[in-house]
């Protein structure tokens, strides 16, 4: 039998995002397979999320395309985003929560072109004056992020239904990112 390492990815991820603190028995468990097979690919805990990291950023990179961030107004390009990163933002979640991941100078370089590119967006929504300027593009990104992230857990958790994701995130964000007109 040939071990399906994206499903196992996946279910590890799945778990990872309602129990960070999982150990590999209990991800070898939730994916179907035994602990032993699960070593064989992942030497361990950090291995795995490293794998994890690397599929988040695929995920958030792919979300980032299909977003089309140049196109339309601002508005338009964050409601596109937050639907695109919606089916990932568990293990968004997981990995921006992963102290692991930052530790030290050896940060991934997919996680700063990813900043790099949601910070340019809210730069440019800035330029057109479509978002507020006394908010820095860095601060507006990390905040998206910590959205994304509470959403995910949110719903997680019951206490948001799934459907209002998007309108949630967007709202929020958009209140208080959005430029007055007294500004």
């Amino acid at each position: 039998m040939t071990l399906d390492r994206e499903q196992v990815l996946r279910s590890a991820a799945a778990l990872l995002t309602r129990k960070s603190t999982a150990t590999m028995d209990e991800v070898a468990k939730a994916a179907g397979i035994g602990r032993a097979t699960l070593h064989r690919h992942f030497a361990g805990r950090d291995a795995l999320v490293k794998a994890l990291e690397s599929l988040g950023l695929q995920e958030f990179e792919a979300a980032l395309d299909a977003a089309r961030l140049d196109e339309d107004t601002s508005e338009e390009g964050l409601r596109r985003l937050i639907a695109a990163v919606e089916p990932s933002a568990g293990l968004m979640s997981f990995l921006v929560n992963e102290n692991q991941l930052f530790e030290g100078d050896e940060v991934n370089e997919g996680w700063n072109r990813a900043d790099a590119r949601v910070s340019a967006f809210f730069r440019r929504g800035q330029e057109r004056g479509e978002f507020r300027i006394d908010l820095t593009p860095a601060w507006l990104t990390e905040a998206l992020y910590g959205l994304v992230g509470t959403g995910a857990w949110s719903i997680q958790a019951g206490r948001v239904a799934a459907q209002d994701f998007q309108y949630m995130i967007v709202e929020l964000l958009l209140g208080g990112a959005r430029r007055s007109v007294e500004q």
